[in-house]
């Protein structure tokens, strides 16, 4: 039974609960069980919490007494550490924050709260969400069920892991420039990136602020919008939400499952995010999945989007800029590290004994990085030039979206690296997010979904999926007519056919 509930979607999930044939303590223990006996080996958890059993109990006693409960209730979820809860640490992946219990939950947090979902602890991520591999956070990598020597992608790779290894069945991410797409693309995961501004930002510990975006991660589609429509929504804390009025998502992605949804869509391929330097195998599962959606009757254009060329360039520019100013609070004044120089010092002494030893050198990289940028004599030539690189990225989307009603990409370039391959090289370490990047310059909404294995190593590879902003709905009906289509091939699920640490399915 305990390999049952773990494997289960978490829409299946939340059926056998509402119809308690199944409660949340078993699920919940089964979940944490699992934990148990795989953790050591993937290392997606920095924190595991000791309410969730109670937790569960609390949902349970609620269901049995009649009270009308949301449709996840009672499911487990991992929380990356991004994101501030009252009653777990919250570190963000870093030294600097080692311990640190924040005295309020983030508002997506909060949600999960609200609707009753039961958190299992807090995932491993990239020091304040830099990298791309999790090898950057200060308490050691995580790694890929797929394959324990390869990296399960980052900032995210925890969540992704977690979902990936049956560790819990919904995770929350956060995406700055594919911080939940890419780590889905190499972990065979869903992850959404929502519009900017569809779910508050509010308790999420920021990197760049007008970048940063909380988004679901999970095993399917469908769990992913189902997970969307509990923790989207407008919050006044957050001056950057949207006031709009959403869909269910969940109904969306039930709607793409028809075998209608994708006839006489307009798919456009972007020419500049499927070229050099992308493994052959990404390349081949990538073609075949285009085909799929063409011979379900989808119309499929070729695009054209020539800013994106120097989306990375402006995205290293605009966010160390604003990891710099968001990170300067981190002075050892107020919460987390403290280190004081031998003798005592002054504040500044202490500020930069505590900076140096807190902060890991991929963070420091980006805050000399980001404050060279913003200085005097510099802003326009840098910061002030990617801003207009922006702008020119967000018009080459608007062209694009006249032409066709989805764009797509491969989700990353190539599968899951070696662990070591690229932590040296920061270059080309920042590569890997250059399909993912263009999304979050320009806040328009981006999926990442497995489409196969590639046939050179066996391991996953990603579609990315985007769509106009504000229709998220969209890339759930599309991804979920997707989806279909490549199960009935597979004859189930992608993460079927994973090793999947002894996990039989």
């Amino acid at each position: 039974m305990s390999t049952e509930l773990i494997t289960m979607s978490a829409a299946q999930l939340a059926e056998k609960l509402a119809a308690r044939e199944i409660s949340s303590v078993e699920a919940t223990q089964a979940h944490l069980n699992r934990i148990a006996d795989v953790d050591g080996d993937i290392h997606a958890f920095l924190h595991v919490s000791e309410a969730a059993l109670s937790t569960a109990a609390s949902v349970d006693a609620a269901r049995g007494g009649g009270a009308q409960l949301g449709p996840l209730a009672g499911v487990p979820v991992a929380i990356k550490d991004v994101l501030c809860t009252f009653d777990m640490p919250s570190t963000s992946g870093s030294k600097i924050l080692e311990g640190y219990i924040p005295p309020y939950d983030a508002t997506v947090v909060r949600k999960l709260r609200e609707a009753n979902l039961v958190p299992l602890g807090k995932t491993n991520m990239d020091e304040f969400a830099m990298g791309s591999s999790t090898e950057h956070s200060a308490y050691g990598p995580t790694k890929n069920p797929w394959d324990l020597e390869r990296i399960p992608g980052g900032s995210g790779g925890g969540s992704a892991a977690a979902v990936s290894a049956f560790e819990a069945p919904l995770a929350l991410g956060s995406d700055t420039g594919g911080s939940i797409r890419q780590p889905a693309a190499v972990t065979g995961s869903v992850g959404m990136k929502p519009t900017y501004g569809g779910v508050s930002r509010y308790g999420a510990i920021a990197l760049a602020s007008s970048l940063d975006q909380v988004g679901p991660v999970a095993r399917s589609v469908l769990d992913a919008a189902l997970l969307h429509d509990v923790i989207g929504g407008y919050d006044p804390h957050d001056a950057t939400s949207l006031t709009d009025t959403w869909p269910s998502f969940a109904e969306a992605a039930r709607a793409g499952r028809n075998g209608e949804s994708l006839k006489g869509l307009r798919v456009g391929v972007v020419a500049e995010l499927n070229g050099e330097g992308f493994q052959a195998g990404v390349r081949q599962r990538f073609d075949e999945a285009v085909a799929l959606l063409a011979k379900a009757g989808a119309e499929i254009v070729e695009v054209a989007a020539p800013s994106f060329e120097y989306a990375i360039s402006a995205y290293y520019l605009i966010l160390p800029a604003e990891a710099s100013s968001n990170l300067a609070k981190f002075d050892s004044v107020r919460f987390g590290l403290r280190v004081t120089p031998e003798g005592g010092g002054t504040v500044e002494e202490v500020m930069a004994a505590t900076r140096e030893a807190g902060f890991g050198p991929e963070v420091k990289r980006r805050i000399i990085l980001g404050t060279y940028a913003l200085s005097a004599g510099y802003y326009d030539a840098y910061y002030g030039s990617a801003q207009k690189v922006r702008t020119l990225i967000q018009r080459d989307f608007s062209a694009a979206f006249e032409k066709a009603d989805v764009l797509v990409s491969p989700a990353a370039p190539t599968t899951a690296f070696r662990f070591g391959e690229k932590l040296d090289d920061p270059l080309a370490m920042y590569l890997n997010d250059i399909t993912t990047i263009p999304a979050n310059l320009a806040g328009v909404p981006g999926m990442g979904l497995p489409i196969g294995l590639a046939p050179e190593d066996g391991l996953p590879v990603g579609i990315q999926l985007m769509a106009p902003a504000r229709e998220d709905a969209r890339l759930y009906t599309v991804g979920a007519g997707l989806e279909t289509l490549l199960e009935e091939q597979w004859g189930g699920s992608l993460l079927a056919q994973a090793p999947a640490l002894g996990v039989e399915r």
